[in-house]
């Protein structure tokens, strides 16, 4: 497993303003926004291309295209569709899969609710959204839950991470596969209720409001 935390005065400003709790929420999804973009960069370095003839207005060269079959990007609902415009930004021709995860604040269980995900994830480059490592549980049960439909080679980009996510998905995420984790920052701690500190709050609450 590889981590990546990404060391840049951008991500670290805009970072800075989505932890201020007097950031209002239509400017928490632009800079969100934004962010995201920040971390895709970092996120599809290694993406898969393959080389193609162009023709510019002077000569004929080799050049770049992604490689089939194309990426699959998969925002983790409610709080990872906020993330998902910053990702495809930059790969507009990738794929889009949604995972509805819900996580029982008491046990810090999860459940998946919703899935829209081809059968066969086999040969695809997956890039999974969700703005907090915190537990672990969520991504954990994400990762499993692509890896048993063929994935092999996936990267979760999130705004923050605890250690302790991080040490659980070191833990329990399968060795076969090839999975690394793009991040604004790694902060202190998770506090008794599982929330990372000092953190963010609820990314999801901020991002779309209180659902009850």
């Amino acid at each position: 497993m590889r981590v990546l935390e990404i060391d840049h005065p951008l991500v670290a400003h805009k970072l800075s303003v989505l932890r201020d709790r007097a950031t209002h929420s239509s400017v928490f999804r632009q800079l969100a926004d934004e962010l995201v973009t920040l971390l895709a960069y970092e996120a599809t370095r290694n993406v898969s291309v393959s080389p193609v003839q162009i023709e510019t207005p002077v000569t004929t060269m080799t050049g770049t295209k992604l490689s089939n079959p194309k990426p699959m990007v998969v925002p983790i609902l409610r709080a990872g569709l906020g993330m998902l415009d910053g990702l495809t930004r930059l790969l507009p021709t990738a794929e889009v899969g949604f995972l509805g995860m819900v996580r029982n604040d008491e046990t810090l269980e999860v459940t998946t609710y919703a899935n829209r995900l081809p059968d066969d994830l086999s040969g695809r480059q997956c890039f999974l959204l969700d703005p907090m490592l915190a537990t672990g549980h969520t991504l954990i049960a994400a990762t499993e839950y692509m890896h048993e439909r063929g994935a092999r080679d996936i990267t979760c980009v999130t705004l923050l991470c605890a250690p302790e996510g991080l040490t659980a998905m070191e833990k329990d995420i399968d060795p076969s596969i090839d999975l690394t984790i793009v991040t604004a920052a790694i902060d202190e701690k998770l506090d008794e209720k599982g929330y990372i500190v000092p953190g963010l709050g609820d990314a999801g609450d901020r991002l779309f409001g209180v659902v009850d």
